[in-house]
């Protein structure tokens, strides 16, 4: 006799709980701190917000859009310029390099 078993709970996977959690987001936040006498001497903020891009938006954050770092778009053109002429000048000092090797 063989007989279904069912489950009064539903279960949830991984993946749902991951789409739960990009979709609402979730903050995760702690301090540290070490005293000595009631001397600080270290304190640590940690602050983490967990979400998806659509959400951090809709939030407003959107610090990735401006770094520069991230986002080559955004890149300062006299940064590109300096870079530009130092990889002339390390282009001459590679090539007088080898002609005194020769």
């Amino acid at each position: 006799m063989t007989g279904n078993i069912s489950h009064s709970v539903n279960s949830t996977n991984l993946a749902d709980i991951l789409e739960r959690v990009l979709d609402k987001g979730i903050v995760i936040a702690g301090d540290i701190r070490i005293q000595i006498a009631d001397i600080d001497l270290l304190t640590i903020k940690i602050r983490l917000l967990v979400a998806s891009v659509d959400k951090a938006m809709e939030m407003g954050i959107n610090w990735w859009q401006d770094d520069t770092f991230l986002s080559p778009k955004n890149q300062d053109p006299d940064l590109k310029l300096q870079n530009e002429l130092l990889q002339v000048r390390l282009d001459k000092l590679e090539a007088s390099l080898q002609s005194v090797v020769k």
